[in-house]
């Protein structure tokens, strides 16, 4: 199945403590329905001191369900559709404002 949300775009966050901001999608892991956002659900992760690395508090993102986003068109969250265009091109469509996302 086509991808609805790719890396690289723009999303709101729908809900939980991050709800209402918007950031780019860094990462996309199919397998677990999961997106990593940028500057979004930031969590302090303690890393153990190894031979190449020092140890300490490392602040890091970490992933989202994808469910809880939503494609960005003009600041507000938009579901993804799929349209065949012409010539034969399957592109990806904000249903919120019909226009084409990618093609």
């Amino acid at each position: 199945m086509a991808a609805k949300i790719k890396k690289g775009d723009k999303v709101v966050v729908l809900t939980g403590k991050h709800r209402g901001q918007e950031a780019e999608v860094t990462a996309v892991m199919p397998k677990e329905d999961r997106v990593l956002l940028k500057g979004v659900n930031v969590v302090a992760k303690h890393q153990r001191q190894t031979a190449t690395s020092r140890g300490g508090i490392v602040r890091e993102e970490a992933p989202i369900h994808i469910s809880n986003v939503a494609l960005s068109v003009g600041g507000k969250p938009s579901r993804v559709g799929f349209k065949k265009l012409d010539d034969g091109r399957k592109v990806r469509v904000a249903r919120r404002s019909g226009e084409v996302i990618d093609g």
